[in-house]
């Protein structure tokens, strides 16, 4: 059942050194609060799960919190690459970083497999394409039924999965709403899981069509953080900052302003204060 949390004692009690983490949301609920957490408490050698990863993992891996990551696109969205990832993989700075690269579908499946307690995913991909070339995780098995032969990729369960949603009620249930990637997979294939909220309610409204209810006993710990997914976007609660996004780009490309920006607004600042520094930052980017 779910307990309802601060932000520190959470990722204390929920996200330990050496973990398999995912922190997962499409474009739209990022856990950006609970990635600062993460790194503000010096968790070490995580390897990273993620199918977009984006800024966030930038940070993380910028930072060394990261030993390694598995994902199926790593970028900035609409603005190029990842300069910290990139600088780990090509540079090993500030500690190397191991890579298992997967497509989208294949993240997707590994996913709902881990929900389903099953070993692997199966899969029609991966035809004609180079990424079984370079790792070892993509292999293939033929279907005892029809002979087909399939790709196969081993199941994600995380040690524990970190997202962002809208509401939760005092018993821990959670609502998302809007766009949702595989937030419901990833939290019901961890061992532990940690949802960050914009509202704790007495009551769920009743959900709309496109919306995932995780129920309280799916759930580890829930933490009110209003603002939690900033500089992506919570829908009905506030926008994306695209110029956010834009202003990364500059921010990471130097080490030495990247460390800057990471000791003043994430080393130096306070979890509570996280919705204050999401309004802040978009007054001055809007």
């Amino acid at each position: 059942m779910a307990r309802i949390m601060s932000l520190a004692d959470a990722v204390a009690e929920n996200v330990r050194d050496g973990d398999t983490v995912a922190m997962e949301g499409f474009t739209h609920l990022i856990p950006y609060a609970a990635g600062h957490e993460v790194i503000r408490q010096g968790r070490k050698d995580l390897f990273l799960v993620r199918m977009t990863p984006d800024i966030l993992y930038d940070q993380l891996i910028g930072v060394g919190a990261a030993r390694g990551m598995k994902f199926s696109w790593g970028g900035n969205p609409g603005v190029g690459s990842l300069h910290r990832f990139r600088d780990a993989v090509e540079n090993q700075w500030p500690r190397p970083l191991e890579i298992e690269e997967h497509s989208h579908a294949a993240m997707a499946n590994a996913y709902e497999a881990g929900a389903a307690n099953l070993p692997f995913a199966m899969l029609r991909g991966y035809i004609g394409a180079d990424l079984p070339k370079v790792n070892p995780n993509i292999r293939h098995v033929t279907c005892p039924f029809t002979g087909e032969v399939l790709a196969a990729v081993p199941a994600i369960h995380p040690d524990v999965t970190i997202i962002h949603a809208q509401r939760a009620d005092r018993k821990g249930n959670v609502l998302l709403e809007g766009i949702v990637g595989v937030q419901k997979e990833a939290v019901l294939a961890a061992k532990r899981s940690m949802i960050t909220v914009e509202e704790i309610v007495e009551e769920l409204s009743p959900p709309s069509p496109n919306s995932v209810v995780l129920p309280t006993w799916a759930v580890t710990a829930v933490v009110h953080v209003p603002g939690g997914a900033f500089p992506s976007y919570a829908h009905g609660y506030y926008p994306r900052s695209n110029a956010f996004y834009i202003g990364w780009d500059e921010i990471a490309r130097d080490r030495e302003t990247f460390t800057a920006w990471i000791k003043e607004n994430v080393l130096d600042a306070r979890p509570e204060d996280y919705a204050r520094y999401a309004a802040n930052t978009l007054a001055k980017v809007a």
